[in-house]
């Protein structure tokens, strides 16, 4: 029989085992809370698989409103695109408002764009009340626009916006430039609910408020089964070092799903994603690039995204993995785009450079899922993550307390779907920005 610290041995890495995958976040967060593996049998009310965003944020409020939780995380705290994303708190999905209504219907629409267009003063008041050290800046954000066709969709997105009252506005060129610190856009759209967190650090700060409130929260802790407990009822996850039996599981997981529910997995086509992060700019360059603090991203097929850390460090980013001839690939190319987006900051050498993957569906839409009587769980962000993986771990919370009926949710509940071919539409995800990135040819 395996020992605890065989268990260890063969636990998940941490998040400082690969540079790659938390780059400068692993190395600029506060140290993540002591948690142990978990040990034996425990009884819970409710048992949260994840310690991302969704996950941690449902554990806080469960365990805020007194209910007995656990969660078992596979590897570590935000080990998973919680620890290794952009950083943007935005408001809203990657779909313009208009679509999601067109596509889920006025009543599950407007009720999604509420909760998510409010998901930023979630995030930033938990910040606050928590006192979660996270280099919060509540400076908005910029979609900023790669010429005619880029300016279109943000006028688009910012006239959909206002139509619902939120407080976007429309930039020019010379106020983007001004803002961003280049002259490469034909314009962009400000809106103010949103920010950035360093990422990894949120993460950490939620697990710390969420044992703080009362939660249990064990880490190399991969959850293999779950079944109905003997005399049913009442569900028993499992892993190698023992079981948490309770009467919810909130699945949280996302795009690094595995067993024991691989059809969330299987809907899901992940999107490679990387950043890149100087070494501090000089005081000249850090009073012109982005001197507001804003996050940012243009409206290239394949993005570009860039914002600043509290250390004045610049992180680029874009789609691709860093690993094979990717990783030469997308260094260069960041590189390049470092030198015609922002001259100011010459050679700054790279500190960092890491990547994660994104949750993508086959519609752009996240899913709801009742995988099992009081079984529940959302997944597929398709990129936006920070905000709605807040609100959707609050939004879970509400439904197991019972403080929100399931026709109430902000989606219908659905049964999972694979996607056809995903296995080849993931490996084209990760050679195509290879080679859009090697080509050069899309300019910044």
């Amino acid at each position: 029989m395996a020992t605890a610290a065989d268990r260890r041995r063969a636990a998940p890495p941490s998040t400082a085992s690969d540079p790659r995958s938390h780059g400068l976040w692993d190395r600029t967060a506060p140290p993540a809370p002591e948690t142990p593996a978990l040990e034996g049998d425990l009884r819970a009310d409710a048992v949260v698989v994840g310690a991302g965003y969704t996950g941690l944020s449902a554990a806080l409020r469960l365990a805020e409103a007194g209910c007995r939780v656990a969660v078992l995380e596979g590897a570590a705290v935000g080990f998973g695109g919680s620890g290794r994303n952009v950083g943007l708190v935005n408001a809203g999905l990657w779909l313009p408002p208009d679509d999601v209504v067109a596509r889920l219907g006025e009543e599950y629409g407007g009720r999604l764009l509420g909760l998510l267009g409010d998901s930023p003063r979630l995030v930033f008041d938990l910040v606050e009340r928590c006192g979660i050290e996270c280099e919060a800046e509540r400076a908005g954000t910029l979609h900023c626009a790669a010429g005619a066709k880029g300016l279109r969709d943000i006028e688009g997105r910012a006239a959909q916006w206002a139509a619902r009252g939120a407080p976007v506005r429309l930039l020019g060129a010379a106020e983007t430039a001004a803002r961003v610190g280049s002259g490469a856009y034909a314009g962009s759209l400000f809106d103010a609910r949103a920010g950035t967190v360093q990422p990894l650090a949120y993460a950490r700060g939620l697990a710390r408020a969420a044992l703080d409130a009362g939660a249990r929260v064990f880490t190399a802790s991969p959850v293999s089964g779950c079944e109905r407990a003997a005399g049913g009822g009442a569900w028993r996850v499992s892993g190698p070092g023992g079981s948490v039996t309770a009467d919810w599981v909130v699945v949280a997981t996302n795009a690094y799903t595995s067993a024991p529910w691989p059809a969330v997995r299987e809907e899901i086509v992940r999107l490679p994603y990387f950043n890149f992060a100087t070494a501090p700019l000089g005081h000249n360059a850090r009073a012109s690039v982005l001197p507001g603090r804003e996050g940012a991203w243009d409206t290239r097929r394949v993005l570009s995204s860039f914002r600043m850390d509290r250390s004045g460090r610049l992180v680029v980013g874009s789609v691709g993995a860093l690993r094979g001839a990717g990783a030469g690939v997308h260094e260069a190319w960041a590189r390049r785009v470092l030198r015609r987006l922002f001259p100011q900051a010459g050679d700054a050498p790279f500190e960092a450079g890491w990547y994660g993957h994104i949750g993508m569906t086959a519609d752009d839409l996240p899913r709801f899922h009742r995988l099992a009587p009081n079984v529940v769980g959302f997944s597929g962000y398709n990129g936006r993550g920070i905000g709605p993986g807040t609100a959707f771990g609050r939004v879970l919370a509400e439904h197991v307390l019972g403080a929100l009926r399931e026709a109430d949710l902000p989606l219908p509940a659905t049964d999972p779907r694979s996607v056809p071919f995903r296995r080849a539409r993931e490996a084209a995800y990760e050679a195509g920005a290879r080679l859009a990135h090697a080509a050069g040819a899309r300019g910044v």
